[in-house]
């Protein structure tokens, strides 16, 4: 199945038409991109074409839409476009542009969705990437509020509501899929108030807005576009549009259910950052847990005061692995290792990453009741005492085997800084 794959587009798309805050020409085209690219802006009218990586650690403004900025280079408004390419599941892909903001088109992501349709989707080989919690998390301030639920899907329950109550109170949810989204979320444009036109005039905004690509209501409540609204719930659900946009800057697809009361771009952004740190947490929290000593001790055959891996962190099999030791005053070779300046020999850092890179081959299978030995060890660098205290972050890539025989790149860090790095050559006996 495709459907948990990545996709880009089969082939270029363009439109062309104004900014609904600058009100400049521009024309936007759809590009095909590698996977794992995610979604790039392009900003074709500057020279050397400068990117803008579509993250919300690249947002700088969320007046009236989100801005991204990365390198002093900003594009506008951004909210709709990546709106419809995660609703139709669009996850690598360059925007070019012309000028600093996408064309509004009618105010809505009808548009987009018509260009992906157009194009057509291709699948790629990475797996999409997938946010999902097991706990509920909620950011609350000023009358605004969001509240994630685990779920096995994805939905958003929507309040919107506004002081004055020009626009009555209502609350819908949608569970966000790609035929939801096309019908029922796409359509819906975007819309301003009367009462705001002089603190929209007096900041520079709305300069292309018209009643061609926005919804105007009226201070009496009224909607001053002669078709009306498409449906009842046009501008709840241009909210959900604009969330679902928002929260594309995290990079991947959501798993839960999303309850969101009175929610803006500024708050959007704000809740994605904490489901950010929350999620990556979680997977900091799993990896900790992926290997611990007694699982190790059923790997390798070394026991104290031989065994310096505490833990697995993660591993690829046949690939990559990653650990660490915890370093204690109580280490048995401190106690003749320099016992007026405990420093940890050399030739110990060497043997856990030589113990690490086993585990790597020992934790399969095909090689249990296998005893890993060294045949050779080459590139030695040693950049750092280490010291009691310390957390010895390892890592292992392999280079090359062959049989049984193997080559493996290691290092070993200390709080981000490498202490030391070897070629190690292996033969499992």
């Amino acid at each position: 199945m495709t459907k948990n794959k990545q996709h880009t587009l089969a082939k270029a798309v363009s439109v062309e038409g104004i900014g609904l805050h600058t009100g400049k020409a521009v024309k936007m085209e759809f590009v095909p991109a590698p996977e794992n690219t995610g979604i790039i802006f392009i900003r074709t009218d500057l020279a050397g074409e400068p990117r803008i990586k579509a993250s919300f650690n690249n947002v700088t403004s969320t007046v009236r839409g989100t801005v991204l900025t990365e390198n002093e280079v900003s594009v506008n408004t951004v909210e709709h476009v990546l709106s419809a390419l995660r609703g139709c599941g669009v996850d690598n892909l360059f925007v070019k542009l012309s000028n600093v903001e996408p064309p509004i088109c009618d105010g809505s992501a009808k548009k987009f969705v018509e260009m992906i349709d157009e194009a057509g989707k291709v699948p790629q080989e990475a797996d999409r990437k997938l946010f999902y919690l097991k706990e509920k998390i909620s950011l609350h301030s000023e009358g605004k509020s969001m509240i994630y639920f685990p779920s096995d899907k994805f939905e958003v329950v929507f309040t919107l509501s506004y002081d004055n109550n020009i626009v009555p109170p209502k609350t819908i949810g949608i569970e966000i899929n790609e035929d939801n989204y096309r019908k029922l979320i796409a359509p819906s444009r975007t819309f301003g108030f009367e009462h705001e036109f002089e603190f929209l005039k007096a900041n520079n905004l709305a300069c292309g807005g018209s009643l061609e690509n926005a919804i105007v209501i009226n201070n009496d409540g009224s909607i001053r576009n002669p078709e009306g609204l498409r449906d009842e719930n046009e501008l709840i659900k241009h909210k959900i549009l604009d969330l679902i946009g928002d929260y594309a800057l995290l990079g991947g697809d959501i798993k839960g259910t999303v309850i969101a009361v009175r929610t803006g771009h500024g708050f959007n952004a704000k809740f994605a950052r904490l489901f950010n740190e929350k999620f990556n947490d979680a997977l900091r929290s799993k990896e900790d847990k992926m290997m611990n000593i007694d699982e190790i001790k059923k790997c390798l055959p070394h026991r104290y005061p031989m065994l310096l891996v505490d833990r697995v962190t993660s591993i690829v099999p046949g690939e990559s692995i990653t650990g660490y030791k915890n370093v204690t005053a109580n280490e048995e070779f401190f106690n003749g290792h320099f016992p007026d300046k405990s420093i940890m020999p050399g030739v110990l850092l060497i043997e856990a990453m030589g113990q690490l890179s086993g585990i790597l081959f020992l934790s399969q299978p095909e090689y249990k009741d296998k005893i890993p030995m060294f045949l050779g060890i080459d590139r030695v660098r040693f950049r750092k005492q280490v010291v009691p205290g310390d957390r010895l972050d390892i890592s292992a890539k392999v280079l090359k085997t062959r049989g049984l025989t193997g080559k493996m790149e290691t290092q070993i860090t200390v709080d981000g800084e490498l202490v030391t790095s070897a070629e190690l050559l292996f033969q499992l006996a």
